[in-house]
């Protein structure tokens, strides 16, 4: 089909592209026939018309993306979005920590006011905590006590603004963007000189408010700040002339206040100088405000769940909701399992309840007060009586043994910069596959990386152990579950019995005595023993000091009292290590558990493959099809684990150390 050069093409967005349609557009009418486009002033013309064309392009381009939430780049497009499907963006969040103040009065009652100031130090630095409330105790024999009082790190602030209905332009907004939303209290003050004050809650569900109901509403707007609003008088109460508003917020230092421990005590509260502040819980959870990625994600999730808890993807969005410093949330209902103080979480079905773990952004696990708080805040969003239990987070160690083989003709690098490079790839493995609920460690893919690590890397042979630690109570006879959730690799009765089986330890003390250190291991038929070393041959303490079930990857330890735990990794620890081989060298983590790379015990060892130039090492063998098959002999710990670049197989024995770790 013949092209029409006379009309112009508008379907190219790129600046050349532009430009060039531009020209032959030209170049075919009658008054330019001729024109040299390249060598005069009308080559700028052109210039200036292709950018302006590809800007205008680009803005609607742009302006396409913005108007779905999915696509939009711009932070208040993201939020506009989040708003219309009824999502409240997070605030950043203040570190709270809960203590006990008593005043030393004989006085009836006294009032601790909002506001007032205590004083912490972290790496040298001073922050203030206050409280954002009113609170009044009585005496209770020549003492008050707050007990369990919350105080939150920042600064306490106080805005009012005097309303005036006729000025379009007045907006109610807080002042800074770091404000702790959660701290706000929000008042209206009938006028100058009526002092009577009604408090405004947050709205929360719109079904359930008449043109009567106090209440205010929250959004995000420029910068990051926040501004209140209110109704109308039909959907909720709405402010008049001569109001005052007074806004009362902390404004926080977020994530750098996480950790306090120690609080100085004010001055005076409510005119008593004898004050003992007790600490009852650390601060801790501070955090940023919310991402556009979290809000991309949680919007439509929190619309879904229509303000009510009900399946377990519902339970994640009002977690994340409810405590801010959730980095990763693992949710599971009683028929997938349940939780018991003393032996952990299992598959046993324990229906009615729902059972929630935590990653939190600070690495430590929740305490009781963050905890009870948190089966608090779900109360109102859980249906029928389904009751929330919080299980903190288990981590199960990946040990690994990498020995790597490379052709020294193909590289300048010595065998530690190699292992230096493959000991990179392993952390990075580490960082962007697993440490999250719900992530699999895949050897098969760890071994593609470390041959990819570096060009002259022939192949390697990477072995898997498991590993994880437990605090025991001293001094208590009390008995241990340790749940690896994967099977342990037993491939037949009495497997490796006289070196110990597939389990390992590291060293505690039993009898008050700190000349014998005792370890673990197990006799294969499914008997966890303890023993110690003499003369580096084991004498066992104790034959049946457990049980290990295999299939399920669960070892459990009798009842027994230790009186002293040996070093681990080279330093004296509160912790136990206990290792074992796992049946496949994939392993999948399930509930609360974790999986994450233990850099400090594995070992990477690089050298040069000798066969690499002289040939030998190999056997080829002839194939019916008149192909070959290189096999390569190789000694591990465990079953299969040799990677290579051809089609090779690996045969192995198997065999552990029960001192390894």
């Amino acid at each position: 089909m013949a092209v029409n050069n006379r009309r112009l093409k508008v379907t190219e967005l790129d600046f050349d592209n532009i430009k060039s349609n531009l020209k032959t557009f030209l170049k075919n009418q009658t008054q330019f026939k001729d024109y040299d486009f390249e060598g005069s002033g009308m080559n700028i013309l052109l210039d200036t018309l292709a950018y302006n064309t590809h800007y205008l392009g680009f803005n609607a381009n742009m302006v396409a993306n913005e108007m779905f939430l999915d696509s939009s780049s711009l932070r208040s497009s993201v939020v506009s979005h989040a708003k219309t499907l009824g999502y409240e963006v997070s605030s950043p969040r203040a570190p709270t920590a809960t203590v006990n103040i008593s005043l030393s009065t004989d006085a009836a009652f006294k009032t601790m006011p909002a506001g007032t100031v205590f004083t912490a130090s972290i790496d040298g630095l001073n922050y203030q905590f206050v409280t954002v409330s009113d609170f009044t105790s009585s005496n209770t024999g020549n003492n008050i006590a707050f007990d369990s009082t919350k105080i939150y790190e920042g600064t306490y602030v106080t805005s009012k603004y005097l309303i005036d209905t006729s000025d379009i332009d007045q907006r109610f907004i807080l002042t800074d963007p770091s404000v702790d939303t959660t701290t706000l209290t929000v008042k209206v003050q009938a006028s100058a000189t009526d002092t009577t004050t009604t408090t405004y809650t947050k709205a929360t569900d719109i079904s359930q408010l008449t043109g009567a109901s106090t209440v205010y509403y929250l959004q995000e707007i420029e910068a990051g700040r926040f501004e209140v609003y209110f109704g109308d008088g039909v959907i909720s109460s709405a402010v008049s002339d001569g109001n005052i508003l007074v806004l009362q917020y902390v404004v926080t230092n977020k994530t750098a206040a996480n950790g306090a421990s120690a609080f100085s005590t004010p001055s005076s509260i409510d005119g008593v100088t004898g004050i003992t502040v007790t600490t009852v819980a650390s601060s801790s959870g501070g955090s940023e405000g919310e991402t556009i990625d979290s809000i991309k994600l949680q919007a439509p999730l929190d619309y879904a769940a229509q303000g009510r808890a009900v399946t377990t993807k519902d339970y994640e969005v009002y977690v994340r909701k409810l405590f801010a410093n959730a980095l990763a949330v693992s949710v599971w209902g009683g028929e997938d399992g349940s939780y018991d103080s003393s032996t952990g979480v299992s598959s046993t079905p324990e229906y009615g309840k729902v059972f929630i773990s935590i990653k939190s952004t600070t690495g430590q696990a929740l305490t009781s007060v963050q905890k009870s708080n948190l089966v608090a805040g779900l109360s109102q969003y859980k249906v029928a009586s389904i009751t929330p239990v919080i299980v903190d987070t288990e981590t199960t160690n990946i040990i690994l043994t990498t020995t790597i083989q490379y052709d020294s003709s193909s590289t300048t690098l010595t065998s530690g910069a190699i292992e230096t490079l493959v000991t990179t790839t392993l952390t990075d493995y580490n960082d962007s596959e697993l440490q999250n609920f719900n992530s699999p460690f895949r050897h098969s893919k760890l071994l593609g990386l470390i041959d990819n690590t570096d060009t002259s890397i022939l192949n390697n042979t990477t072995t898997v152990t498991m590993g994880k630690l437990f605090i025991p109570t001293l001094n208590v006879s009390k008995d241990y579950t340790i749940n690896f959730g994967n099977k342990i690799f037993n491939p037949h009765p009495g497997h490796n019995s006289t070196a110990g089986g597939v389990i390992a330890s590291t060293g505690f003390y039993l009898n008050s005595v700190t000349t014998t250190i005792y370890f673990f291991d197990e006799d294969g038929r499914g008997a966890l023993r303890i023993y110690y070393l003499v003369q580096g041959v084991r004498t066992y303490q104790n034959s049946t000091a457990g049980t290990i079930d295999y299939a399920s990857g669960i070892v459990k330890i009798n009842s027994f009292t230790m009186t002293g735990i040996g070093n681990v990794d080279g330093t004296s620890s509160t912790q136990v290590r206990i290792t074992a081989v796992p049946n496949s060298y994939d392993i999948v983590p399930v509930r609360n558990q974790i999986l994450e790379i233990d850099l400090v015990n594995s070992k990477v060892s690089a050298s040069v493959d000798a066969t690499a130039t002289t040939g030998v090492g190999y056997t080829t063998t002839q194939t019916a099809s008149g192909g070959s098959t290189t096999t390569v002999s190789t000694t591990s710990s465990t079953a299969t684990s040799s990677s290579s670049g051809s089609s090779s197989s690996s045969s192995s024995s198997s065999s552990s150390s029960s001192s390894g770790y």
